[in-house]
């Protein structure tokens, strides 16, 4: 991919002309084919977050055929492999400590320790591209595909069927779901346990104005990249076009910056796609440019989000003459360091201090990231479109090679 460079534009009180690397945008103002997931055709860095990991990063496997009596322990479907596949997006743990890992085109991967379990459409799932993997309080499993969302009770699959909403409620309980990618979302889910709501976000403040840009989008402008809960119990949703809202249990507030959203070479979006709130009450949204000090009293009585803008991190010098970058994902690891991911440069460590790369490399050749995690023990994984998964153990990240038990 050749190297591409952007540069942003002038904004008030801040310096005008400044380098970053961009990521890639779900469209220009031309139309494209491109998936803004595998984000092709420009370099870019996003940042993930990554910690020591307790399972063998090493492991290796004893038997290369499928077992000819398989281990599935109380899962009466899916199939018993000898790998993992290649294109393994996210991670997840649950609360018995198996793994999952969703793919993107190959179903769901589940390994406890000892057997790898493939689940496919074959056994029920909507689609064989998995965005989102979560758990309830019950131990169900709940799988955001590219065909819906799926439930998961260690048995079977059983898909959930969205009822378009506006039945907006904050309940401690309550699961909620994106799926980017998938042909006509409009908002985020919300399910109850009982009921999969498909909220439909209110009007942007900036709706007409943004629309008669032409941005040609790949998603919905209102489809949700990114979910996140803050200190305070609010709701975050970073969008595809129409920047961040958060829900806070009574309304849902918008705010919008150009520079977070629009690609400043093209002109399309690459979207919202990480919301994190640090312990000093600093929201960091998409770059390390800038953080942000929402005030919340004074949202209340606005229509939209109230905020200041502070100043960010690193320098050129950090960023190999960079002097931000983007981030797609940002985690804070047990010991209060930040993690942030970017698409081909690595994982970037930031102790409150000083930022430190680490470059994820498989062959000596460089991988591109999808996503971080962060498991049960506090172990620090990252999700790659055709490399598998890696793991961090204390000095570098290495691809995760599962150790099979022959039976």
């Amino acid at each position: 991919m050749g190297q591409s460079w952007a540069k942003v534009g002038p904004k008030v009180g801040r310096k005008v002309g400044r380098k970053a690397y961009s990521f890639p945008q779900a469209g220009g103002r031309k139309k494209s084919d491109q998936v803004i997931l595998y984000m092709n055709n420009i370099n870019v860095l996003i940042f993930i977050v990554v910690f020591p990991a307790l399972v063998s990063c090493n492991g290796q496997t004893q038997s290369k055929a499928a077992h000819s009596a398989p281990h599935r322990g109380s899962t009466e479907i899916g199939t018993i492999v000898n790998q993992l596949g290649d294109h393994l997006w996210y991670i997840f743990q649950d609360s018995k400590n198996n793994y999952w890992f969703g793919s993107d085109g190959e179903g769901l991967f589940r390994y406890d320790g000892a057997h790898i379990l493939q689940l496919t459409t074959e056994d029920g799932l909507s689609n064989n591209s998995v965005r989102q993997i979560q758990e309830d309080q019950a131990g169900n499993l709940y799988f955001s595909t590219l065909g819906g969302i799926d439930q998961f009770d260690g048995k079977k699959i059983t898909p959930l069927h969205p009822v378009i909403s506006n039945d907006w409620k904050l309940e401690p309980n309550d699961l909620w779901f994106h799926l980017l990618g998938k042909p006509g979302e409009h908002g985020p889910y919300r399910y109850d346990g009982d009921t999969l709501y498909n909220l439909q976000f209110p009007k942007h403040y900036l709706h007409d104005a943004i629309m008669a840009t032409e941005i040609n989008s790949r998603f919905n402008p209102y489809e949700v990249y990114t979910i996140y809960k803050d200190r305070q119990g609010g709701i975050w949703f970073g969008t595809s076009v129409f920047g961040a809202c958060r829900f806070d249990g009574q309304s849902v507030k918008w705010m919008y910056e150009k520079d977070l959203t629009i690609h400043p070479i093209s002109g399309g979006s690459f979207g919202i796609r990480s919301i994190f709130e640090d312990k000093e009450g600093l929201f960091w949204l998409c770059n390390t440019e800038q953080r942000f000090q929402f005030d919340f009293a004074k949202t209340s009585e606005s229509d939209r989000l109230q905020y200041q803008k502070t100043e960010g991190i690193g320098k050129p010098s950090d960023f190999a003459v960079l002097d931000f970058i983007f981030f797609s994902y940002i985690i804070e690891d047990n010991e209060g360091d930040l993690w942030l991911t970017t698409w081909e440069k690595g994982v970037f460590r930031y102790d409150g201090s000083k930022l430190t790369n680490y470059r994820v490399q498989d062959g000596g050749k460089e991988v591109n990231l999808i996503s971080m995690y962060q498991d049960n023990q506090g172990g620090l994984w990252v999700g790659t479109p055709d490399n598998g998964v890696f793991k961090f153990n204390g000095n570098s990240f290495e691809r995760f090679m599962p150790t099979i038990l022959t039976e």
